[in-house]
């Protein structure tokens, strides 16, 4: 049986570069799928990827613009640490206040759902599988794109756009491999994709 995968497109089309997730996913429901996958456009809706996440899913691919200091264009496949539910759970308090402000003095943060980073997602999903005895995803990966500029306006620069059908080949590639059976009884281990640290 296939794994449960899903592929979020995330990110702000209204500002250049910060849609290069929600292009690749657009690009990337052109291909036919392996069973179990589902390529989903969530752009600034950062609260509903979280709950839909709750449906329960082996894996997350999270595709967003991800500035780490390369060159426009630049592709990073991360995989960030997993935290327990109960790091996840203290986790999504301080994610919270980092895209949230203050409702006023005695009451919680308010959470911005049209700014929330991968990092304030993953760690409200926390929260909520704290909350609901519901189980994250085993594994979290995140493919990034170097920006070039997420100023206001529409479209992707040059060098990002040109990124888009290589972070497709990327994605497709990833779905083989986590579509392969697990190691053969010999020892041999599963291939992987090159990850940036």
């Amino acid at each position: 049986m296939s794994p449960k995968v899903l592929i979020a497109g995330i990110g702000n089309v209204f500002l250049g570069d910060d849609g290069f997730g929600v292009e690749t996913v657009r690009a990337l429901s052109a291909h036919p799928l392996p069973d179990g996958v589902e390529v989903v456009d969530f752009g600034v809706r950062g609260v509903h990827l979280a709950y839909q996440l709750l449906d329960g899913y082996d894996t997350l691919v999270l595709v967003d613009a991800t500035a780490r200091g390369g060159a426009p264009g630049t592709l990073y496949l991360i995989e960030p640490e997993t935290a327990t539910t109960t790091d996840a759970a203290a986790g999504a308090e301080a994610g919270a206040a980092a895209g949230a402000q203050a409702a006023g003095p005695g009451e919680g943060p308010v959470l911005d759902g049209h700014h929330m980073s991968p990092d304030t997602v993953l760690a409200l999903l926390g929260a909520l599988c704290a909350g609901t005895g519901a189980t994250p995803p085993r594994r979290t990966l995140v493919l990034g794109c170097e920006p070039a500029c997420v100023e206001e306006g529409i479209g992707l620069s040059a060098p990002v756009a040109a990124a888009v059908p290589e972070a497709v080949r990327t994605t497709l590639d990833l779905l083989d491999l986590l579509d392969r059976p697990a190691p053969d009884e010999a020892g041999a281990p599963r291939p992987e994709l090159r990850r940036t640290p």
